[in-house]
């Protein structure tokens, strides 16, 4: 059902943020583990063993049961009788009594009896049968118990977690040749203007190349999802709604820059509403830059009106499009703070209530402190971008920051 617009009338960002909700995760895939990392875990993973499944030492040494060891000291050693040696990856065939010992690797099987591992640079030689130790261990030192890595049936890994090089270690160790993860999102990319010309072209007065769709692209690939560019569109009604109905056909998101500000606003609204199953959801957030943005879905599809301004693209991109592509990729980003850097900001910043202001920072460590310092320009001069290493947020009912407050940096 079609809702009625009410022009310039903006929502506020919480609210845009809460429409996440309303968009579905994308299906799921089965894919190789060498493939997994990047990826988002599509169900919960439980060990199917204990980790490690046997006692282990985590040093080079020897087994010993720790009582034969106590009061042990460079003036007055404890001597043992060396029993054997462990074979890595095998399984010990003798026992260890009081008095008694076995050399041992990292990673190696204690043998039946020791319940703990004497470091080897606490020992030394006397003979082939014996050796000195110079420092006594505790029970369970230098050791890994059977179950006290992960315990079998454990919950390890929660759905909706990105794999990481440590994740896929740990699946690895669990024998899992595969693993189910979310698909990539597809996320379509629109370009829109009478004076936008393609890169390869030389710009004539009052034309601009196409810059969005680069940086959009790029943005797309940082988040985890796939982009495809579907060109250039003139200020055309016809045109404009045949390529958007194009890009929903193979995209999961569709993101339209340019024609979302004031004499074009309307234009793109309508080609909107005309989509199938249309509902548009923001037609202005309380955001600066960004402002002009809109939020529509066609079905269960999100698509964006994002500013035609290289900067405010990008910042909206940021502070909106990536958690929405974060939730249609099934990605739990635990919230708005999630990845933010800590930093003290180092000069005064004014802002204006009644809107959340966006401000691009370079990140600068000065005397063992971590200092964000403002980066002041227009929204279409793509160079501060270049300079930012992230974005800072001023909340609406907020006039400014000073100097030296504690702020949380967004990273771009």
């Amino acid at each position: 059902m079609l809702m009625t617009r009410e022009f310039l009338k903006v929502t506020d960002l919480d609210q845009v943020l809460a429409y996440r909700t309303v968009f579905p995760p994308v299906g799921v895939e089965t894919i190789d583990l060498n493939d997994a990392v990047g990826r988002v875990l599509a169900a919960e993973v439980t060990s199917d063993i204990d980790l490690p499944d046997f006692v282990r030492a985590t040093m080079d040494g020897y087994a010993v049961r720790a009582s034969s060891t106590f009061g042990a000291s460079e003036e007055n050693p404890a001597y043992l009788a060396l029993k054997g040696d462990v074979v890595m990856g095998g399984i010990p065939d003798f026992q260890i009594d009081p008095a008694e010992t076995a050399r041992i690797s990292t990673g190696g099987m204690l043998p039946e009896g020791a319940d703990s591992v004497v470091m080897v640079e606490h020992t030394q030689i006397i003979d082939p049968e014996t050796i000195e130790v110079h420092r006594s261990v505790a029970p369970g030192q230098n050791i890994i118990e059977v179950g006290e890595d992960l315990k079998k049936q454990a919950v390890i890994l929660t759905g909706g977690q990105k794999i990481r090089a440590q994740e896929a270690g740990l699946l690895a160790a669990l024998g899992q040749r595969t693993v189910t993860v979310f698909q990539r999102p597809v996320v379509g990319i629109i370009s829109t203007g009478d004076e936008v010309v393609a890169v390869d072209e030389f710009p004539g007065r009052g034309q601009i190349r196409d810059v969005n769709t680069y940086t959009l692209s790029g943005l797309v690939r940082q988040a985890g999802a796939v982009p495809v560019s579907f060109g250039i569109v003139r200020d055309d009604y016809d045109a404009l709604f045949d390529r958007c109905a194009q890009a929903l056909s193979r995209s999961d998101m569709l993101l339209i820059s340019g024609g979302s500000s004031v004499g074009t606003r309307d234009f793109t609204v309508d080609v909107l509403s005309a989509l199938p199953e249309p509902q548009i959801l923001a037609h202005g957030v309380s955001i600066s830059p960004g402002k002009p943005t809109i939020l529509a879905r066609s079905k269960h599809k999100a698509i964006w009106g994002l500013p035609g301004h290289v900067v405010s693209a990008m910042v909206v991109f940021v502070v909106l499009v990536r958690p929405f592509i974060d939730q249609i990729q099934g990605y739990l980003s635990h919230g708005s703070q999630h990845n933010r850097i800590s930093a003290v900001l180092a000069r005064n910043i004014a802002s204006a209530q009644g809107r959340t202001d966006f401000i691009r920072i370079r990140l600068v460590e000065q005397n063992g402190t971590l200092r964000a310092e403002p980066i002041l320009g227009k929204s279409g001069l793509i160079h501060t971008m270049l300079k930012a290493d992230g974005l800072i947020e001023i909340d609406k009912n907020t006039e400014g920051l000073d100097e030296g407050a504690q702020v949380l940096v967004m990273p771009i």
